[in-house]
């Protein structure tokens, strides 16, 4: 909404501008304009760029995984779609052709729309910090090094959630429940949420203040399955806060709110070279969780790319 509005506000100006018949502004709008339009083109090719030079680091660094190398996959389409416009404006287009070129442009803009949306989301979404008063911490787990051991990535993530709890103890002199949630996955010899009560009670945290919630396999079961240990304890939902990366926060927050816990998030740092490529996947299982609506998109992206060869068709 808040990437329509400001759509809809910059047309609001334009159309303004317009209606005043003054050359002189008009002329120095058509400018500003130029320039605004030279700095996208710049930020375009160098985004393009950044892509692939992340690629590189996160393949010096991490595994050759298909999630691990989104970076490059779209460096590759950012760079290589202008030269694949300035080879198909070189050549008239028939039907098809022009069919396949508006589904190409009209999916690029809808995509280039839905990132924008999530990154001002995001961004918005993790503004706000929680204050240490709170009755409970729930720290999402992560996967385990060798089968039973923190990964630096998890550790952030419970460093954060204790350096939270002694906040709370020394603003309210109680301490809060934390909640260290993660299943086993399948190479993994222990649950992550027993790994993670461990390491939290080896840096300073009471054992008779940490649980461990054993069960989960996603983010969405984390809020569910700590849900039920915060209802057992007898503690308000809406009295607590959620821990894990900071890329993670927003999405966490979703399943948060689907879970019936009205709770605000509180991200740890992410090696930088790791955000790009964390952001993409973030935002890829955004649209796998809504596949209904952008089908639809989808299907419309198809009509109106339909109407535009029909209409080109006729022209000529």
């Amino acid at each position: 909404m808040a990437t329509i509005a400001l759509g809809s506000f910059f047309l609001m100006i334009t159309v303004g501008i317009i209606g005043l018949n003054n050359h002189l502004i008009i002329d120095g709008y058509v400018v500003l304009f130029g320039l605004i339009i030279l700095l996208l083109l710049f930020i375009y090719f160098f985004q393009g760029f950044f892509w692939l030079w992340n690629a590189l680091i996160v393949w010096r660094r991490e595994n050759h995984t298909l999630a691990n190398m989104l970076t490059l996959i779209i460096g590759v389409i950012t760079l290589g779609l202008p030269v694949l416009n300035g080879m198909l404006t070189k050549h008239p287009l028939g039907p098809i052709g022009v069919f396949s070129y508006s589904v190409i442009v009209l999916s690029i803009l809808y995509l280039l729309f839905c990132i924008v949306s999530f990154m001002l989301a995001a961004f918005l979404f993790t503004f706000k910090k929680p204050r240490p008063n709170k009755r409970f911490i729930i720290v999402l787990g992560a996967g385990l090094l060798h089968g039973d051991q923190v990964s630096p990535l998890l550790a952030s993530r419970i460093n954060k959630g204790i350096e939270f709890y002694h906040q709370v103890k020394a603003a309210t002199g109680h301490a809060p429940l934390l909640i260290c949630s993660g299943g086993q996955g399948n190479d993994e010899t222990i649950p992550e949420g027993q790994a993670m009560r461990t390491y939290a009670i080896d840096h300073g945290v009471a054992a008779n203040h940490v649980v461990a919630e054993v069960q989960s396999k996603t983010t969405l079961q984390n809020m569910l399955f700590s849900k039920r240990i915060i209802e057992q304890h007898k503690l308000p939902l809406n009295d607590g806060i959620y821990v894990s990366n900071d890329y993670h926060i927003f999405r966490a927050g979703i399943y948060a709110h689907q879970a019936g816990l009205p709770i605000q998030g509180l991200g740890a740092r992410t090696s930088r070279f790791f955000i790009p490529n964390a952001t993409i996947r973030e935002y890829v299982a955004l649209l796998m969780n809504h596949k209904r609506f952008h089908m639809m998109m989808v299907g419309l992206i198809l009509l109106a790319s339909l109407g535009v060869a029909l209409l080109v068709g006729f022209i000529r």
